[in-house]
């Protein structure tokens, strides 16, 4: 299935019915008065989360989506059947964005929310409604309500525990590979990830979702390669895996690279934990290893993990690494909801 984490969509609700002008006209009855019902309610249009979806590909092919019209009232006091709803399908992780792109209109993380984004319109009175003392025979109805129409814009966020970052051919989905059953493109030749992967791992006894982003080169934040726009996959994770190339010739400006665009991108991905980590160990030799491990530590200020993912050396180590960060961050957020329940007064 192909990756699509961004759409644009038209939707519509539905219009009201128009209410009826009709009187009873049966033989023998001598008063027989108004008796035109109201018109039914137009179909709202709603975004809900299931749990089935990973991808808004269903959005590229079709992009228009209406809520049915209310019928309009009848004679006999008959009120009009209100309009079905229409209801937008959506994964976990997405967003709903106003057509400016910036305005957020919701948030859909867990499977079974849903929100109202287009109301329909009310239907209107027959001329029954308008029955009284002083008006016992009116010859006016009020028509439907028209619907709501307007364009928004479906952006997925991946939700994921853990990310991967680097520069691309740094070993990020070989290492998705090695510890998951997913199964991202891998070769023997440089290239980088086209799109979001995603992998279930256990370590020990966690389970955590692991998310494999493409590459960023030096300038994606200004749209080079395929710029920042997957970085959105990582910032609902707790902890970053930073992996650098342990053959590039210059382990330091690779990190600070990738240091430098997380930066600019912003949404705090750059405060994130980050767990630094040498790939590729296998490829060298004790000695070169031995400078490399040292120059990243001075620069990224903490004691890098060494791991290949091709020989399994290291790869625990940086499982259970990343386990610990996010058994943390759990139990961070289980206290703060803690303390804001104890503060809370009804």
């Amino acid at each position: 299935m192909k990756f699509l984490d961004q759409a644009k969509i038209y939707i519509k609700s539905g219009a009201g019915g128009n209410g009826c002008v009709a009187f009873r006209r049966e033989k023998f009855i001598e008063f027989g008065g108004p008796n035109g019902g109201d018109g039914g309610n137009g179909g709202d249009v709603w975004v809900e989360c299931v749990q089935n979806l990973n991808t808004l590909i269903d959005y590229r092919y079709q992009q228009h989506f209406s809520a049915q019209n209310g019928t309009p009232g009848m004679g006999q006091n008959r009120a009009g059947p209100n309009g079905r709803d229409c209801i937008i399908k959506v994964p976990p992780g997405t967003q709903v964005l106003a057509e400016d792109g910036e305005t957020l209109l919701a948030d859909l993380t867990e499977p079974g929310a849903r929100v109202r984004l287009a109301k329909g319109g009310n239907g209107g009175f027959g001329n029954a409604h308008f029955k009284s003392a002083t008006n016992q025979a009116p010859r006016h109805a009020n028509p439907g309500q028209p619907g709501e129409e307007l364009t928004i814009w479906l952006r997925l966020k991946l939700i994921a525990d853990a990310a991967l970052v680097g520069l691309p051919n740094a070993g990020k989905s070989t290492f998705l590979a090695t510890v998951s059953a997913a199964k991202p493109k891998i070769a023997d030749y440089p290239f980088t990830t086209l799109h979001p992967n995603l992998g279930v791992v256990r370590a020990g006894d966690v389970d955590f979702v692991l998310a494999d982003i493409p590459g960023l080169i030096e300038g994606a934040s200004e749209g080079a390669g395929l710029g920042d726009r997957f970085l959105g996959h990582i910032e609902r994770c707790r902890v970053l895996l930073h992996l650098v190339d342990a053959t590039s010739p210059d382990v330091v400006n690779d990190y600070k690279t990738v240091r430098r665009e997380l930066k600019a991108y912003g949404g705090g991905i750059d405060k994130k934990k980050e767990i630094v980590a040498l790939s590729k160990i296998d490829a060298l030799d004790e000695i070169t290893l031995a400078e490399r491990r040292d120059a990243l530590k001075k620069a990224a200020r903490k004691t890098p993990l060494l791991l290949s993912a091709v020989s399994g050396a290291g790869v625990k180590d940086a499982l259970f690494a990343l386990a610990r960060e996010i058994s943390r961050g759990n139990a961070a957020e289980e206290e703060a909801d803690r303390d804001a329940s104890r503060h809370w007064q009804p």
